[in-house]
């Protein structure tokens, strides 16, 4: 492989945070990138930025991505979109991190196991009756 097809990973070199949470696989597009920094779902270094800040190796990363919140610290420097195991080799996910996803997909996922959805939907009279419950009376 040539090496000036190569992404940038030395350390003089800076990046955009756009661009380098693209290739770090985030995000399908810059564009995406883009609007979720500007949403404020992106915090550089614990506070809020643009999308053209030049990121530096050993900044922090919080990312907000639906239910999940991950912590991540730049390893390595790219502006160029690669295979899934070079991008993984980008970040390094802090251990705190780590431990607060697994907690919160845990509880997600009792939360799910303790009120389980009906296979059917309540007929008219069971409609009634919850209705009634709910309402906090009794027309027997």
């Amino acid at each position: 492989m040539n090496a000036n097809k190569l992404p940038k990973t030395s350390e003089n070199s800076s990046t955009r945070l756009d661009k380098w949470l693209w290739a770090a696989r985030f995000y399908r597009t810059r564009a995406i990138a883009k609007q979720m920094i500007d949403g404020g779902k992106i915090f550089y270094n614990g506070q809020r930025t643009k999308s053209g800040k030049a990121v530096a190796i050993g900044d922090v990363i919080k990312i907000r991505q639906g239910f999940e919140e991950k912590q991540v610290v730049i390893t390595a420097l790219a502006d160029k979109r690669r295979d899934a195991t070079f991008a993984a080799t980008l970040y390094k996910e802090t251990d705190v991190s780590l431990e607060t996803r697994e907690k919160n997909a845990l509880a997600r996922k009792q939360g799910i196991l303790l009120s389980p959805a009906s296979d059917t939907k309540p007929d008219k009279k069971q409609r009634r009756k919850i209705r009634q419950f709910k309402e906090g009376y009794n027309n027997d």
